[in-house]
């Protein structure tokens, strides 16, 4: 079993950056394709950003391309997701999850993701 437990959201002004992170323990796993998504108040949880077991490859969904990144450290067993030039369309609970048959970084859908975090807030503001 594997838990990860998301940190790093807060309030944040619109044009400002955060850096979210994800630790992860249990029997974690080098080779799981990491993610992040997020869910806003009253809305479905969508994809945000995946890596690769390596790190070598990423993914992300266009509304965020440029703007975030995810990499990971395996040694440390964390993922991040750094937000930059973030918009108040970008508030929304966001959560870690791992994929342990990963095939592409490029499946978007959550159910292929095994286990997730609590989730951690993000606000920006105006």
């Amino acid at each position: 079993q594997v838990q990860l437990v998301e940190s790093g959201g807060g309030l944040v002004q619109a044009g400002g950056s955060l850096r979210l992170s994800c630790a992860a323990s249990g029997r974690t796993d080098r080779s799981y394709r990491m993610g992040w998504f997020r869910q806003a108040p009253g809305k479905e949880r969508e994809f945000v950003a995946a890596i690769s077991g390596s790190g070598s490859s990423t993914y992300y969904r266009d509304r965020v391309k440029g703007r975030f990144t995810i990499s990971r450290d395996n040694a440390k067993n964390t993922v991040y997701l750094q937000m930059n030039s973030l918009k108040l369309e970008d508030t929304a609970v966001y959560y870690c999850a791992a994929d342990q048959n990963p095939t592409t970084v490029r499946d978007t859908r959550s159910t292929f993701y095994d286990y997730w975090g609590q989730g951690t807030q993000v606000t920006v503001s105006s």
